[in-house]
């Protein structure tokens, strides 16, 4: 059955405006069969506002009222337009103070603070350059027009979070707690919608990755020398396809709490570091140190899983029944000592990684940005998730010594006595028969496993994110 267009009485346009939204339905008609359907509106996003998501598509149909009939026509689009553009107004007005027709960067932070949203000088900047076309310094109402246009958003709240988060995507191996949660999202509890999203990512994202994840792990406690190839086919020999998840269930698992406590205690920090300036957002470095402190303390109560998770990927056949039987056994045998083995250079870890992954996205994204601003081009989603793989993989390269010596220490089921058993005496053991290019074994599966578990990441974390209600733009 065909679906038949209600008629709109459309009043009479200015020409100026009739040819602007002609112009523009044009553009957005793809493949200039007179109307917009979910397919022109995906394409023609990507070309004209690389600023939104392409998911937005179908959302800014189903918020146009649009997604029942599946395309558009032109008296369609200009009515909405119209509309949506005399809310878009309304907005700006609250925005603009002194009702000059232009906002600036007092303005800005003001009209922000009025509305009870948190923002610092440097944030404010960003957000003005975000829309500021002309290189004024300042928003006029055709930029704040036509940079929110195709916003699936009319509230000014919805407006200003496209706004802000229109191009953050932060993301690495595993999805980690968002940069920073509106004050908004910690009252109406929205964040645990981020952290479930993060949660569901991060065990996809390992499963389908795990296998390398194991071989990683036997070749860091391998001290035969041998190479990937030949000890993947003992794996396989041993254990079979199914033992390549070998340890992957307790690692799904500890996701939950980990994610928990590290939100927790960066929020905590957080505060901690503000002190008094409450209302200002955290500078790079303090990002940081806020970071590496949440991820120390959930590292250290989570500490006996990742233990439990290297025993269990190491085990032979028929060694453990379970996770409990696992835990059991090992506790009396090495008792409780045995699940902080490793601790030290585990924690030490933390900050090389933390602080070279944050740095280099960060720096990355922002050299890409300032060097497209004139374009008023913004960082797509390939690129963001090559920044993503490159910073963790740089990261990974100066921290992996470390990880390697946690994991050679975890594995040894007998308590070492003497140096063969600390931090230092495992350093020197590997450089001693391995040489230094020992301190990198095991590091090839997983750069192999940087890109897959980052894209999957993201493309699940997406999808989750947008069947919670959250908006991931």
């Amino acid at each position: 059955m065909v679906q038949c267009h209600p008629p709109l009485e459309i009043e009479e346009l200015p020409k100026e405006d009739e040819e602007r939204l002609e112009k523009l339905f044009s553009k957005l008609d793809h493949d200039g069969n007179g109307k917009i359907d979910i397919h022109d509106l995906s394409v023609a996003l990507k070309e004209l506002a690389p600023h939104i998501n392409r998911s937005y598509a179908e959302k800014f149909l189903a918020k146009s009222g649009w997604k029942v009939a599946g395309d558009v026509t032109l008296s369609e689009f200009i009515h909405y337009v119209r509309e949506h553009e005399k809310n878009l107004r309304l907005q700006f007005k609250h925005l603009d103070r002194n009702q000059d027709g232009k906002v600036d960067l007092e303005e800005l932070i003001s009209a922000f603070a009025d509305l009870g949203i948190a923002i610092g000088r440097n944030e404010a900047m960003n957000l003005l350059k975000r829309m500021d076309q002309d290189g004024s310094l300042n928003i006029s109402y055709d930029e704040w027009r036509d940079y929110l246009l195709l916003a699936p958003a009319t509230d000014i709240h919805a407006l200003i979070h496209f706004w802000r988060h229109s191009t953050y995507l932060d993301i690495g191996e595993d999805m980690n707690v968002p940069d920073d949660f509106t004050q908004s999202e910690l009252q109406t509890g929205k964040w645990w919608r981020h952290l479930l999203a993060g949660g569901i990512a991060g065990a996809v994202s390992r499963t389908c990755t795990a296998p390398l994840d194991r071989l990683k792990v036997f070749l860091q406690v391998n001290t035969t020398r041998e190479n990937m190839r030949k000890c993947l086919a003992k794996m396989l020999n041993e254990g079979g396809i199914t033992g390549m998840w070998r340890g992957n269930g307790i690692n799904v698992i500890k996701i939950a709490p980990e994610s928990a406590i590290k939100f927790a205690a960066y929020e905590q920090v957080k505060r901690l570091i503000k002190g008094e300036r409450s209302n200002h957002p955290l500078e790079i470095h303090e990002r940081f140190i806020a970071g590496a402190t949440a991820g120390a303390i959930s590292q250290t109560v989570i500490y006996p899983l990742e233990v439990l998770k290297t025993r269990l990927a190491l085990r032979k056949t028929g060694q453990y029944s379970g996770i409990a039987d696992a835990a059991r056994k090992i506790y009396a045998r090495e008792g409780l000592r045995c699940f902080y083995k490793g601790y030290i250079p585990n924690i030490l870890g933390i900050v090389p990684y933390a602080g070279i992954d944050l740095a280099v996205y960060e720096t990355l994204k922002k050299k890409y940005i300032s060097k497209y601003q004139a374009h008023n081009e913004q960082p797509g989603i390939l690129l963001l998730l090559a920044c993503g793989s490159i910073s963790c993989t740089l990261g990974q390269v100066c921290s992996y010594p470390l990880a390697l010596v946690r994991t050679r220490l975890q594995a040894r089921e007998n308590a070492a006595r003497g140096a063969e058993g600390t931090m230092r005496g495992v350093f020197r053991e590997i450089v001693q028969r391995e040489g230094i290019r020992g301190l990198y074994r095991g590091i090839t599966p997983n750069f192999i496993k940087v890109i897959p578990a980052v894209s999957i990441s993201y493309v699940v974390y997406e999808y989750a994110s947008r069947s919670l209600g959250v908006n991931m733009t």
